[in-house]
């Protein structure tokens, strides 16, 4: 039977049917299935060993987003978000997106950019031609770092030089690019730019200050892009209107902040998830949004069919192996939920999940707003909270929705009549 992410009332199972359906679909086998019922399975012992002065674990919600067909695969799309309506939204946004194909990514080579910062140049434009003439040389330093990389078709690929200009005088900025294939890269590139730096140095006549690696990873771009069917959405009308909020942000910096944040929503989700840097990813996506001027990371046009066609490009440096992959046990399972083989896969998969959080988004807020999906799902968790169960969390987080009064006291209140 052929594996299918369209899974129609999957949020109306309970979360031990739902675990049974991903557990299936990704081949998990009974103890994954149970490290994930088992709140991420991070013991204190392994918690030890991954950052210092461990007291505990803090956990986060692990959801699925279902529905998604990126390049004619279906997956199901690994989440985890303290937040209310991300992971529904996607996977309803995700289901628009699959009459008209799902979408389709593309994505650069895994290059990155080490930097390496030299300052005190007695004679700047001398030290570049010096270094440049220098390249093979410093190139085969760099490569000795790591072989292994290299084995494996990476490695480091060119280096470049640049005179900055400062208020202490000029200093040199060189960068290092390198492929580090299926991992996220600092450690290696981070290795390589310290190995280079006496060279540099001797070259330029100047001294190596930093020598680390760039989270604007402009080499290293995911691309993701999806039609939505105007019958889907709501209409031509919705199409339009999406546009329009599109060029809000565009032309707005206040609005195009809260536009890419919302993309942000879905792509960290999948990076805390499946264990990538998300601080790193999210750094580079702002920055590259910055590059011109601050502008949203997606674009929004209609088709001649009168359909929306919605398109993403930013840099995602995520990894398939090494670094927390190594050692958190829910971190390995999500990616095998996902099914990725290689970074560059696992970048598209994410960029198509923050296009389709951006289009729902925008679709709620041009149409019904944002609060009406938003608030009901945080109704219920208000109801639970107050203290409702079975059948009256949905009494009382109905009510709250009906009457747009979402907050403890009133499912109290509600809770006692019944």
């Amino acid at each position: 039977m052929e594996k299918t992410s369209n899974i129609s009332g999957f949020y109306k199972l309970s979360p031990a049917e739902r675990l049974k359906m991903v557990k299936e679909f990704a081949e998990l086998t009974e103890d994954e299935a149970k490290v994930l019922s088992n709140t991420g399975g991070l013991g204190m012992d392994t918690a030890n060993m991954m950052i210092e002065n461990v007291i505990g674990v803090v956990g986060l919600p692990l959801g699925i987003a279902t529905n998604f067909k990126i390049n004619d695969k279906d997956y199901l799309v690994p989440m985890a978000i303290e937040e209310t309506s991300v992971v529904a939204a996607a996977s309803n946004a995700a289901k628009m997106a699959r009459l008209k194909g799902g979408f389709h990514t593309d994505s650069t080579e895994p290059v990155m950019i080490g930097q390496i910062q030299i300052v005190d140049v007695p004679k700047p434009n001398e030290a570049k031609d010096k270094i440049l003439k220098n390249k093979e040389k410093i190139l085969a330093i760099a490569r000795e770092q790591d072989s292994v990389l290299v084995k494996f078709g990476g490695g480091p690929k060119d280096l470049n030089v640049k005179i900055l200009d400062t208020d202490e005088g000029p200093m040199l900025r060189v960068h290092l690019l390198v492929d580090v294939r299926d991992a996220m890269g600092a450690n290696a590139v981070n290795t390589m730019s310290e190995a280079i730096a006496p060279l540099l140095e001797e070259l330029s006549g100047g001294r190596a200050l930093l020598k680390i690696i760039s989270n604007l990873a402009v080499n290293r771009l995911a691309r993701a892009r999806a039609v939505f069917a105007k019958e889907a959405i709501g209409g031509e009308d919705v199409v339009d209107d999406v546009i329009k909020a599109y060029l809000f942000a565009k032309n707005d910096i206040y609005r195009c902040s809260t536009h890419n944040k919302g993309i942000m929503n879905g792509i960290i989700a999948v990076a805390i998830a499946t264990g990538q840097d998300h601080r790193a990813i999210e750094a580079g996506a702002h920055a590259y949004a910055a590059m011109e001027y601050y502008k949203p990371l997606t674009r929004y046009s209609k088709s001649k069919e009168g359909d929306l066609v919605g398109e993403i490009e930013l840099p995602l440096a995520v990894g398939t192996i090494g670094g927390a992959t190594k050692v958190h046990p829910a971190f390995k399972i999500c990616q095998k939920i996902l099914g990725v083989k290689d970074s560059r896969e696992m970048a598209g998969i994410m960029a198509a999940v923050g296009l389709a959080q951006n289009f729902a988004a925008l679709r709620a807020l041009s149409t019904e707003g944002i609060q009406k999906g938003h608030m009901s799902l945080h109704a219920r968790n208000i109801a639970i909270m107050a203290g409702a169960t079975g059948e009256k969390i949905d009494k009382v987080a109905n009510q709250m929705a009906k009457e747009g009064k979402v907050r403890m006291s009133r499912a109290q209140e509600l809770l006692s009549k019944l």
